[in-house]
């Protein structure tokens, strides 16, 4: 027996899902089969296909309570229901925690905390009157479970997802499972501001022990499955695809020291 992945009949909602790695979720759930609906501040120019199927975008302020209702009502005026939301979006600019303003604090925390922690109630609603549940997907980060030095209040937000996911799962089973799944590094539209150009990109991607950082589909691959029937005992965990993760940094340093 073939263990495909098939989400036909599926809605799902990805927040962020023009671009970057909500794109590449975006496309892996439309070849599974499901109906995606996208949301952002802009349209993306293009929008997500894949398998003959396209996304649907309806512009929304994540941030903002009215923005995210607006979402789910378009959603079920248009498909009826809401199988899967993929909370995407997020990100933060580096600061140092010493400096950075607490209005700059509180902005990163409203985006990437509280705004998925909203969506997930909002979809809740939804399926838990629905006779087949839904699942609720937080993309979340690495920085969550190590240090985030730069972006400390990014590396919090995503902790505290961490335990929204234990707890939603507990809270709203057995209809809803709720799923993390945090993500290294990935190559974006952004990378290059991170790592440099290619050379850059590949030196960096050289150092994770599968020699490569992330392409976005690598992550849409594991909401996929994550999101499909393959995963019905799934909920309450954290998916981690960091292609092995860092290093330790006193590995090198021994080699470094001379007896």
């Amino acid at each position: 027996m073939a263990l495909a992945i098939d989400l036909a009949g599926r809605v799902a909602i990805v927040t962020g899902g023009g671009r970057g790695v909500g794109r590449g979720i975006s496309e892996r759930l439309l070849e599974a089969g499901a109906d995606v609906v996208i949301c952002g501040r802009n349209e993306p120019e293009r929008l997500p296909e894949a398998g003959g199927r396209r996304a649907c975008f309806t512009p929304a302020d994540v941030r903002e309570l009215d923005q995210i209702e607006a979402v789910a009502d378009f959603t079920e005026q248009r498909f009826g229901r809401i199988d899967v939301l993929v909370n995407n979006a997020g990100g933060a600019p580096a600061a140092e925690a010493a400096t950075a303003s607490p209005r700059f604090h509180e902005s990163i925390l409203r985006l990437n905390l509280m705004a998925p922690l909203h969506f997930a109630q909002r979809a809740n609603r939804t399926m838990q009157g629905q006779a087949s549940g839904g699942v609720i997907l937080f993309i979340t980060s690495v920085s969550g479970m190590r240090p985030s030095p730069g972006t400390a209040a990014y590396g919090a937000a995503k902790a505290g997802l961490h335990s929204l996911t234990q707890t939603l799962a507990v809270e709203w089973a057995p209809k809803v499972r709720v799923v993390s799944v945090a993500a290294g590094m990935v190559r974006t539209e952004q990378s290059a501001l991170h790592y440099g150009d290619e050379e850059g990109i590949a030196a960096v991607g050289a150092t994770v022990p599968l020699g490569r950082i992330a392409e976005p589909e690598d992550i849409g691959d594991a909401c996929a499955f994550a999101a499909s029937e393959r995963a019905a005992y799934l909920s309450g965990a954290v998916l981690l695809l960091h292609g092995g993760g860092e290093r330790p940094a006193f590995l090198a340093a021994a080699r470094n020291t001379k007896p």
